[in-house]
């Protein structure tokens, strides 16, 4: 058991690691232009492309689930259906975003406010990146349905391809050919099909003989689409309140009245600490796709004693890492401050804080855990209620007391309070939310 948690949590870490090196490189091209105006307008615009995928996450999460579960029960038909549902969801989205960029871009600018110069630039970005959505969402759907199947090197593979392709192309568009921003853009356009074509290449070679299953009826099928959908609903609340507390600590990070502090000064501060939840976050998480797909696949074979098994070996490796990355900042805090930063003025402002961090990796595994396990079981409700009692009963009200009387130190109590929420609630709920449809 553990080499098969093992064989799917190490590719997904390598993935997940890709992912952050991307925004790095196109950060550092964009710091070697004249202006930092640049750089303003591709963080702009990329918390546009954040919001949207992370709003349509579910077309990977859900997909894998079902996906598992099916192939746990042995349901070959089942497993090209559900990518096929995923698939048709991903085309209509994609094409609706291509139909309504006009209107989302003037909304997001309404909310998103910038430099003149910088809003200009970011638009730019905005008008040709929108163009990699349907590709994005069709490797969402791919990706999902490769875990499901309990595959964790295609969807690594993919990823990292990707990554690589886009960092070559926007070297190439923004230093060869100066392109500036704009290249950056056409760089992810470029990457994000070419990723979708290795995705399906990889989906005809390995898995091409399940479309003797498929038929279009199956697919549309009311019923099954519908569940499908519902399912998802309750990931996309589940994701969207995520999105809301991260979204209000780095606004209440930028807010003038913490504790008498320059706005500048507690912005940077946190975002320095909430690189090493990032750094935890990205280990861990390949530990959660893991568990999506062993729980959905036990769930689909009826396997109770395999089911708990992998649960209890899932939590024991959680454990294990937690205790390591705590040992890891307590004794090498500053090695990684200096690594992060030159600034020392930010470095000793962020000192007082520092023991915040050094908690999240023992308050924060259990959340992520859970989560895998949840979307393994497709238990949407109970992530989705989780979610929202961990957001408004327990992170709203510290939030707002904690920060009043606290401020930053409020703060990150309330996220904290939120990730240890979000743990329990599920711990709670997992008898009924996971076992509930095996005997």
């Amino acid at each position: 058991m553990n080499k098969k948690i093992l064989n799917l949590a190490i590719p997904n870490i390598i993935s997940n690691i890709s992912i952050p090196l991307l925004g790095i490189v196109d950060m550092a091209l964009m710091g070697h232009l004249e202006s930092d105006s640049y750089i303003g307008a591709i963080a702009l615009g990329s918390l546009i492309f954040n919001f949207i995928y992370w709003g349509l996450g579910f077309l990977r999460m859900g997909t894998s689930g079902f996906t598992a579960q099916a192939w746990g029960r042995r349901d070959l038909p089942e497993t090209i259906l559900v990518l096929s549902r995923a698939a048709f969801i991903a085309i209509v989205t994609g094409a609706l975003l291509l139909m309504l960029q006009k209107p989302i871009e003037i909304l997001s600018f309404l909310v998103l406010k910038g430099e003149t110069r910088v809003e200009e630039l970011a638009m730019a970005y905005f008008r040709i990146r929108i163009w990699a959505a349907p590709a994005a969402l069709g490797q969402f759907a791919l990706l999902g349905f490769f875990l499901g199947m309990q595959n964790a090197r295609l969807p690594m593979v993919v990823l990292v391809t990707t990554n690589v392709i886009n960092i070559g192309c926007s070297y190439l568009f923004v230093m060869k050919l100066g392109m500036e921003s704009n290249g950056v853009a056409l760089g992810t356009v470029i990457a994000q099909y070419s990723g979708l074509i290795l995705a399906i290449f990889f989906f005809k070679r390995y898995f091409g003989r399940l479309f003797r299953y498929w038929s279009l009826q199956a697919t549309i099928k009311w019923e099954k689409l519908k569940h499908f959908l519902l399912i998802n609903k309750d990931i996309f609340i589940r994701t969207m309140c995520l999105v809301v507390v991260f979204s209000i600590f780095t606004a209440r990070s930028a807010s003038t009245d913490v504790q008498n502090e320059s706005e500048d000064t507690i912005l940077a501060v946190n975002s320095l600490l909430m690189q090493f939840f990032m750094f935890f976050s990205f280990l861990i998480d390949g530990f959660a796709h893991a568990s999506e797909a062993l729980t959905g696949k036990f769930i689909g074979a009826n396997d109770r004693l395999s089911l708990k098994r992998s649960i209890r070996l899932l939590f024991i490796w959680g454990t294990g890492i937690s205790i390591v990355f705590t040992l890891i900042y307590l004794l090498g805090g500053n090695v990684i401050f200096r690594a992060l930063t030159n600034n020392a003025e930010v470095i000793a402002n962020a000192r007082p804080y520092f023991f915040w961090v050094v908690l999240v990796p023992m308050v924060s595994f259990t959340a992520f855990l859970w989560d895998g396990i949840f979307i393994g079981a497709t238990a949407g409700p109970e992530m989705r209620n989780a979610m929202l009692i961990s957001t408004l009963v327990v992170f709203f009200p510290a939030y707002i007391l904690a920060g009043w009387f606290m401020g930053n130190h409020g703060l990150w109590l309330a996220f904290i309070l939120f990730m240890i929420a979000r743990g329990v609630t599920m711990q709670v709920m997992s008898g009924k939310a996971v076992y509930k449809n095996i005997s």
